[in-house]
């Protein structure tokens, strides 16, 4: 005990630090599961105002392979719980896991490749402090994040045992997920390689879920979403699978523990390969090395975008039956209910580029990430100018929007020609699905004016995403005003195929993002880099 208490010296001050420095993105994340979880319960019971409307939604879900294994297994999907558990389970699962990855990551490999660690480990602190307060506040993340999502779901009046278990199975996924990423910082040397490792982990385990649910039931039980889902809230609860996440969990943690102890300080388990001396001539641009920095998560967000249309295409012509025909169902889909079928494909469009808007924002805060590691300062030491070096991370970032919103598109149309044969759905789905380009990239330059203005606040351009979702999917639900609406960017554009395409709004939101771009590259071109 001696030798274990010298070992963990100061590990509580460190946790202090880092929920200090986490604060506000404890609680965004954590009110963002909870908020998933009852939104499908105030957007289910809106669609299906009756249980006819239930059991004929629940029979079309339940023969679709591809909703199938997007989702989860199809149970008890004529209830408002069976829905809620069947569309948010396995994405809450994925997103918990993403915040316990990134926590991790930041507060263990990150700390260590930045010189930080190092610096801690210098005064009276114990070896092992700041790996204990690093999965101290990520446990704390996802018990509030647990919490939050089942007291959410118990005041919206669903069963307390089964939302009590939602939510307590989503902590134990998170827990999950970040036992794994606690071993993913001791293999890899570098944040990037913990990421790569972690992230693999949740793809694959979502993956086997999605697998198996299609059709090898054994391989969804090798997967802690997997696990999850077969709690069953709201369709014949049982407990016992949440142990298999609680012993995965301890036994990840202990493997952590046991390759920390045998490493050394800003090494990993596995060694790094060194790089060439030299860079290819190929590399010897900005926008080069832009995107060989970044083509692996364009490729990954390609293909997710690309999986996430052919799911909704997929549905085909039963949408109309799908979204059922009451008045809010006209409301949100904007169309008679002979149009309902072009209503949902356009809303759906929108959805997708929200989703898309994800991968925009994350591209264009890598600027400011290297400016804080101090990579943006050796650049622009080797004589590269402020705006050629922004360019080139700017002109990355709405290429990769292009290719992923394309890459939904091209999804969204085959999905469709597939189930119904329709091959002129490639020219009525793909091309308006381009037409949201323009709403990401006004996204997008909002971030590039805050990072060009206000660089700190640069994280706030997520806050015009999550409007414009707030806008989707409750603009009619709780009456929004028009001029309320209209500051979604989201917002503006026609829905096609519902409603046929107009060019002026279109070009309005292009020279908006344009705008907004010249005047963030300006004012980064006159500030400090810092």
């Amino acid at each position: 005990m001696t030798r274990l208490a010298a070992a963990t010296t100061g590990w509580t001050l460190l946790l202090r630090t880092f929920l200090r420095r986490d604060r506000w993105q404890l609680l965004w994340w954590s009110v963002g599961l909870a908020v998933l979880y009852v939104s499908q319960a105030v957007s289910v019971d809106g669609l299906y105002t009756s249980q006819a409307d239930f059991d004929r939604a629940a029979a079309l879900m339940e023969g679709n392979t591809a909703f199938i294994a997007m989702a989860g297994p199809a149970r008890a999907l004529n209830t408002t719980g069976g829905q809620v558990m069947w569309q948010a389970g396995a994405f809450g699962a994925v997103a918990i896991g993403l915040m316990a990855m990134l926590l991790v990551g930041r507060h263990t490999r990150a700390e260590e490749e930045k010189g930080r660690e190092e610096l801690v480990r210098a005064t009276a602190v114990g070896r092992c402090a700041s790996l204990v307060a690093a999965g101290a506040t990520t446990l704390l993340a996802v018990v509030l994040a647990g919490l939050l999502t089942g007291a959410g779901l118990v005041a919206y009046g669903l069963p307390v045992a089964d939302s009590v278990a939602a939510g307590i199975g989503l902590g134990l996924c998170g827990a999950f997920f970040a036992g794994t990423a606690l071993v993913a910082a001791q293999l890899s040397a570098t944040t990037r390689g913990t990421y790569g490792i972690a992230g693999g982990v949740i793809g694959l385990a979502y993956g086997l879920r999605a697998v198996g649910d299609v059709g090898s039931p054994a391989l969804s039980m090798l997967s802690p979403i997997g696990w999850y889902q077969a709690m069953r809230p709201y369709s014949g609860l049982r407990w016992w699978p949440a142990l298999l996440l609680v012993v995965g969990a301890l036994l990840a943690v202990t493997l952590a523990v046991a390759l920390f102890l045998r490493r050394d300080l800003g090494g990993g388990v596995l060694a790094a390969r060194p790089g060439p001396a030299t860079a290819r001539p190929a590399l010897r641009s900005c926008f080069a090395l832009a995107w060989r920095l970044q083509r692996g998560s364009v490729l990954a967000w390609s293909g997710g975008m690309l999986l996430g249309g052919l799911a909704y295409g997929s549905i085909g012509d039963d949408a109309g039956d799908l979204v059922g025909d009451s008045a809010l169902t006209e409301d949100i889909f904007g169309a008679a209910a002979g149009d309902l079928v072009d209503g949902f494909f356009a809303v759906s469009m929108v959805m997708l580029a929200l989703i898309a808007t994800g991968f925009a924002l994350s591209s264009m805060g890598r600027p400011r990430g290297q400016e804080d590691d101090g990579l943006a300062e050796l650049a622009l030491s080797a004589g590269v100018s402020r705006l050629r070096w922004l360019g080139g991370q700017v002109a990355v970032c709405v290429l990769g929007t292009v290719l992923v919103v394309a890459a939904a598109g091209v999804g969204l149309a085959a999905g469709y020609a597939m189930v119904t044969g329709d091959l002129g759905a490639f020219a009525r789905l793909s091309l308006p699905m381009l037409a949201m380009i323009a709403p990401v990239l006004v996204t997008v330059g909002v971030s590039l004016l805050l990072l060009g203005v206000a660089p700190r606040a640069q994280s706030g351009s997520w806050l015009v995403l999550g409007f414009g979702v707030v806008v989707l999917m409750f603009g009619e639900v709780f009456r929004l005003p028009g001029w309320l609406r209209g500051l979604s960017p989201y917002d503006h554009l026609a829905l096609a195929p519902a409603e046929p395409f107009r060019v002026l709004p279109f070009a309005v939101l292009l020279g908006v993002a344009l705008a907004l771009s010249l005047v963030g590259a300006f004012a980064f071109s006159r500030r400090d880099i810092r």
